[in-house]
């Protein structure tokens, strides 16, 4: 994958990371942490595609590899809502 690709697939992986991070309704840090939020809706989303036999609409072709767009949001939404009632629920004493 060329740096285009790689910037590109990070672009899009941002975005759907903070599309899904507010539908969950929790913000859990900056543009970095959407990206972050991104790969891992990308690679959870059509994990439970798969299992559940769903199909693939509506994937992004970068270079040769598919990106699943709406499983990698409905997969960060998933992932932002765990992780932020997990640090949500945790009383923080100062």
């Amino acid at each position: 994958m060329s740096l285009f690709g790689f910037l590109f697939f990070l672009l899009i992986a941002s975005i759907c990371g903070a599309i899904g991070q507010s539908l969950a309704g929790y913000s859990l840090g900056g543009c970095f942490v959407s990206i972050i939020v991104g790969f891992v809706g990308a690679w959870l989303g059509p994990l439970i595609a798969k299992e559940l036999e769903l199909p693939m609409f509506y994937t992004i072709n970068i270079q040769g590899r598919d990106f699943p767009v709406v499983w990698s949001i409905i997969g960060s939404a998933l992932f932002a809502l765990v992780v932020g009632s997990i640090t949500r629920g945790r009383k923080q004493h100062p």
